[in-house]
């Protein structure tokens, strides 16, 4: 993966440009001694870093766009950042750019019960809206695995989904409005609480476009009644392939539950060992939760059972009270972490149409054969996000590239099958160079005209996204 190289005018003025920084913000954190720009970088795609020329920590969205004036005097990259933890390298920098970090900006600005809207800064975590809501009898519907640390901002770049966006979508179905500083300092406001898109739909362009067009700083959420109950089901098969095909048969019979996760054996055996959930020890599981009422619950769950039945599974194991549910749960919230015992890994989010997961789930496996590696098998089965881990030994000389080269693979082969290179994760660096795989030139060519319309010396977010022989020259300009 290749960066382009700093240039060398912005790091020979890095002391004016700092002090420039400090004098228009009194009292606002900038980093700039090396040791501690160490912390900037990377994020938690770890296997890239590189520190940034320093980093400021703004307090509010008028502190953001004066760093942001300043930046764009001096023609300055930026590189804005949540809380870190993209799998992209979403916020990776370059040498010569500054990184504006939200962490700071956590408050809760407005909350309407009745129009069901929260507004929040950028910064605030997402487990955290949805704690400060649940006495209204409330919820914010996208959960990241990552959601107890992750910042909104990175969600509304990234287009971030989780567990349970089978039935409630992800972020860009539940975002309402934000507002956004231009790289030039500007302040727009975008989108509406009302959910209504007023004039040109830009709110649909701002998500999912990784920091590329502007730095969010505040965002107004869509909230949902919590439902009256839930209810999970496990149900275990001897076949990966047989698992992806039941999922397709549920969704081909028009049930619709909050969640369908898939984990196949590896990932099985490595969360037995790390959270002791009792899982059977199978070749894949896969947890269906339905909510409602108990009596809607019972019917779906009924429903679900009896396509499942078809398949001939090892075992159906339905929670019967709060604490099945829970430990249901607990080896699947606790999976990334009980790989991460095991050893390095690279986690992917290609997805693919259901119908395609049994053939997908074994081409995978031949894939991996041929590259001598392991892959662990662990998503949301339900809208087809796949997240295969790729197992390899960073200590190996090869050990990288090799699980980059097998990843490369996997992604073209979701592509192949009618999906795409990512569901939840963003492009980052780590895709940048298979963007080609998706578009045609003149696809990409559209998309960076958007980008030019608000970024014009495209400063924001750095060799991000777009293969960088495609952008050269706009990046030069």
């Amino acid at each position: 993966m290749q960066m382009p190289p700093p240039d060398p005018a912005i790091l020979g003025r890095r002391a004016e440009i700092v002090a420039r920084l400090r004098a228009a913000l009194p009292g606002v954190p900038v980093i700039d001694d090396p040791a501690e720009t160490r912390a900037y970088e990377c994020d938690a795609l770890t296997a890239y870093a590189c520190p940034p020329l320093c980093v400021v920590l703004p307090g509010s969205t008028a502190e953001v766009a004066a760093a942001l004036r300043i930046c764009h005097g001096e023609c300055v990259p930026v590189v804005p950042r949540g809380a870190g933890t993209s799998l992209a390298g979403g916020s990776l920098p370059t040498a010569d750019s500054v990184v504006i970090g939200l962490a700071r900006m956590t408050r809760t600005l407005e909350i309407s019960a009745e129009d069901r809207f929260i507004r929040v800064e950028a910064g605030r975590t997402n487990l955290s809206v949805t704690q400060e809501v649940e006495p209204l009898g409330l919820f914010y519907a996208p959960d990241p695995s990552s959601q107890l640390a992750c910042a909104i901002g990175g969600n509304i770049a990234m287009n971030s989904g989780g567990a349970h966006c089978l039935k409630y979508g992800v972020t860009t179905n539940n975002l309402l409005g934000v507002t956004m500083v231009l790289m030039d300092g500007t302040v727009v406001e975008i989108g509406h609480p009302s959910g209504e898109a007023l004039g040109l739909d830009l709110l649909a362009a701002v998500c999912g476009a990784e920091g590329q067009l502007g730095i969010v700083t505040e965002a107004t959420l869509r909230l949902v009644p919590r439902p009256e109950g839930a209810r999970p089901v496990l149900i275990a098969f001897d076949r990966s392939e047989t698992a992806g095909d039941c999922v397709s048969a549920i969704i081909r019979a028009g049930l619709v539950p909050v969640a369908i996760e898939f984990m196949d054996r590896p990932c099985i055996e490595a969360c037995e060992a790390f959270a002791r959930a009792d899982y059977p020890l199978c070749e894949a599981l896969l947890i269906v939760e339905a909510e409602g009422s108990e009596a809607e619950i019972a019917d779906q769950l009924a429903r679900i059972r009896a396509v499942a039945e078809t398949f001939q599974p090892l075992e159906i194991r339905e929670a019967r009270d709060a604490a099945e549910a829970a430990r249901i749960w607990l080896g699947r919230k606790s999976a990334f972490g009980a790989m991460g015992q095991i050893g390095d890994y690279i986690c992917l989010d290609g997805t693919i149409p259901v119908s395609e997961l049994g053939p997908v789930l074994a081409r995978i496996a031949e894939l991996a054969e041929g590259y001598g590696l392991r892959v662990a098998n662990v998503f949301h089965a339900g809208d087809g996000n796949m997240h295969p881990l790729i197992l390899f030994d960073a200590n190996s000389a090869d050990g990288l590239s090799r699980a980059e080269a097998l990843g490369a693979d996997i992604l073209r082969l979701c592509v192949e099958r009618g999906g795409c290179l990512t569901g939840e994760h963003g492009v980052g660096v780590e895709k940048r160079d298979l963007m080609d795989a998706q578009f045609t030139r003149d696809d990409l060519e559209a998309q960076m005209r958007v980008k030019d319309a608000f970024d014009p010396r495209w400063l924001l977010n750095p060799a991000k996204v777009f293969p960088l022989e495609v952008s050269a020259g706009r990046r030069a300009a």
